[in-house]
C-alpha cells in the first residue's frame, strides 16, 4: 500500500517522523509536502495533492495529512470526490479503528498540537492496519457518500470501499 501525505508548517516536524516511521514498517511513502518549514505556507496548498492521489487510486493508497488541529486539513481533504477523512487529534483510539471499520475513510487527519509522536504513531499503525468491515450497513452508507460522486474519477467505485 502506497501512503501520501502532506502537512503545513505546524505538522512539519511530526509529519517528517512519520514518514521516516512509515518507511521503517515497509509501507511506500511519497511525501506532498511541506519540504521545507515555512511559517506562513497555506495548508490547502499541501493538502489537496494528498486528497488528489487517493481519490485517483481509493483502493490502493492512502493519505495522511497533518495541521495544527487538523480541521481545516479535514475539511480540504473532504471537498475532493471519493476522500473519506476522519479526524484524530488524540484521545479514545477506538475513533481510529471506527472511521475505518464503519466509514471505510481514506485520508487520515492529525491535529499536531494536540497529539504527540507516540501517540501519531500508534494512531496511524491502527489506522493503516484495521480493515473496512465490509458489513451491509456500512457499505451501503459509505456507498451513498459516494454515490452522488461516482465516476468523477475512473478508479472510483462505490461497490468496494477500502
Amino acid at each position: 500500500m502506497k501512503i501520501f501525505i502532506g502537512s503545513d508548517h505546524v505538522g512539519f516536524d511530526l509529519k517528517r517522523k512519520l514518514v521516516a516511521f512509515l518507511r521503517g514498517l515497509g509501507y511506500e511513502v511519497e511525501d506532498c509536502g511541506a519540504h521545507e518549514f515555512d511559517p506562513i505556507d497555506d495548508y490547502p496548498d499541501l493538502i489537496l495533492p494528498v486528497a488528489r492521489h487517493v481519490a485517483m487510486d481509493p483502493e490502493c493508497v492512502r493519505g495522511i495529512i497533518l495541521g495544527g488541529s487538523g480541521q481545516g486539513e479535514a475539511i480540504v481533504a473532504n471537498r475532493i470526490p471519493g476522500v473519506r477523512a476522519a479526524l484524530y487529534y488524540g484521545g479514545n483510539i477506538e475513533l481510529i479503528e471506527l472511521s475505518r471499520k464503519h466509514n471505510a475513510a481514506n485520508v487520515l487527519s492529525l491535529g499536531a498540537r494536540f497529539i504527540d509522536h507516540a501517540a501519531a504513531k500508534e494512531a496511524v499503525k491502527l489506522w493503516l492496519a484495521t480493515p473496512f468491515s465490509q458489513e451491509e450497513r456500512h457499505v451501503r452508507r459509505v456507498r451513498k457518500i459516494d454515490e452522488p460522486f461516482a465516476g468523477l474519477f475512473p478508479s472510483q467505485s462505490a461497490e468496494s470501499p477500502t
